[in-house]
């Protein structure tokens, strides 16, 4: 898999991104950490760059509501996070993701990531304090995303 400390194609105040249920941010806030279980059962807790978020979000949550984009500041994470290529196969997403959300998934709704396309991947648990900001992601009436208007000004630099 090959691997980046910092995403190149990322802007200055665009840290990588993550997807999760309301309620359990809350616990996360709590606890003072954040460990789902992709990390106990895949090593690492997936991420997203700001361009990758909404393909991420229609891909694997269409359809479902309670969902808030934690916006991820590099510079306060106590654990590893490395931009690696997407190494994990559609089916171990779809079943990672059946785990998640304890209930069938649709069809996947949009192309797999492109060849070559890095994704952040924390290697550790989240320490709440790493995290600037807390964005609702609302579910349009057709089940789709599109990026929150609170982050329209958060774009990544070009990448290249």
């Amino acid at each position: 898999m090959s691997e980046e400390r910092r995403n190149p194609g990322q802007g200055a105040g665009a840290g990588p991104c993550h997807i999760v249920k309301r309620s359990e941010w809350a616990r996360a806030v709590a606890r003072g950490t954040y460990a789902p279980a992709s990390l106990r059962a895949e090593g690492f807790i997936h991420c997203s760059t700001v361009a990758q978020l909404v393909d991420t979000a229609n891909r694997f949550y269409r359809g479902y509501h309670g969902l808030l984009v934690l916006c991820i500041d590099e510079s306060r994470l106590k654990a590893e996070l490395k931009y690696e290529a997407a190494g994990v196969t559609p089916a171990l997403s779809i079943k990672a993701a059946r785990r998640w959300r304890a209930r069938p998934l649709p069809r996947l709704n949009s192309a797999p990531p492109s060849p070559g396309e890095l994704f952040p991947h924390l290697y550790g648990e989240l320490n709440v304090d790493a995290v600037a900001r807390v964005v609702e992601l609302p579910c349009e009436a057709d089940g789709s995303f599109r990026l929150p208007a609170a982050m329209a000004g958060v774009t990544p630099a070009p990448q290249g």
